[in-house]
């Protein structure tokens, strides 16, 4: 457990940044394994969802540092609900205890962005793709970028976690959220049984059902558990699944990056047309997934 504490404590940006590519990239490859290069619109779209990840990283790069300020203010102080615990001899059992804080922490954050418009306008530019895969998890606004990062200063002065606890949790949490928007579906009975604990593809996809109540319904980040507690968890038949937004008219094919850019800015429009039916997302069971677009 010391070995995983000193490394968490030490571990460099690039390794996060390294696990990201990893994961993205693995399921990228999950999603279309005959072909993952060659279709020409499904490589557009990837490449303009993750060129917010440049816009994102120079928001990190700022207000990282009143992150670790903050982390290093609790932790000399003493401050946080988790450090009011008596857990110090218990490395694992405090890291358990930090990890359902903050989970729960992002959950509300996460209703938060769905509930006040100048929130979710930003949040919005993420629920508006079309054609839901792996890379629409890179898909955040830099707006939203800050937002959620001001937010977490808020949850990590609250909480009192520790830095190898933020770290490690972010590790599960980068491969989980990339799990979640990938373009696969998992056996029906075996999900059911893992999303009673976990958010999985299955039940993350019918949060980007384009309308509502299944917009606004599975908030959970990593643990499905908030949902199912606050009355917000439903399901959905995989066929009646129409990723996007009813509010925002964007084409299959997508549309530019500075439109993306700028549409928190535009307002979201209180009427729209909804987006052309998607081809549902492939069982992991299947030996040839479907895809989301035309080869």
């Amino acid at each position: 457990m010391q070995s995983l504490i000193h490394y968490f404590s030490n571990v460099p940006d690039l390794h996060r940044a390294l696990l990201l590519t990893v994961s993205v990239t693995l399921f990228w490859w999950l999603e279309n394994p005959r072909s993952p290069f060659t279709n020409t619109r499904r490589r557009q779209h990837a490449l303009t969802n993750a060129t917010f990840v440049f816009f994102g990283a120079i928001v990190q790069l700022f207000l990282g540092y009143s992150l670790l300020n903050t982390l290093n203010w609790t932790a000399h102080h003493h401050w946080g609900l988790v450090r009011l615990l008596p857990v110090d001899g218990h490395p694992l059992l405090g890291f358990a205890l930090s990890f359902l804080l903050l989970d729960l922490l992002e959950y509300v954050y996460h209703v938060l962005m769905h509930r006040y418009s100048y929130l979710w306008r930003f949040h919005a530019v993420h629920h508006a793709d079309p054609a839901l895969d792996v890379s629409t998890v890179l898909r955040e606004h830099p707006g939203e970028t800050a937002i959620r990062l001001a937010f977490l200063l808020v949850w990590v002065f609250v909480s009192g976690i520790t830095f190898w606890a933020l770290m490690a949790r972010q590790f599960v949490q980068i491969v989980s959220n990339v799990a979640a928007h990938a373009h696969l579906r998992l056996p029906e009975q075996f999900d059911q049984v893992l999303s009673w604990v976990l958010v999985t593809p299955n039940v993350h996809h019918v949060h980007h059902h384009r309308s509502q109540p299944y917009t606004d319904s599975n908030y959970g980040d990593v643990l499905s558990i908030w949902d199912r507690l606050f009355g917000t968890f439903r399901q959905m038949k995989t066929s009646e699944i129409v990723f996007g937004l009813d509010t925002v008219n964007e084409p299959l094919d997508g549309v530019s990056f500075g439109h993306l850019l700028a549409q928190p800015f535009q307002g979201i429009p209180d009427e729209g047309h909804a987006n052309p039916l998607i081809p549902k997302p492939a069982s992991v069971q299947s030996n040839s997934p479907q895809r989301q677009f035309d080869a």
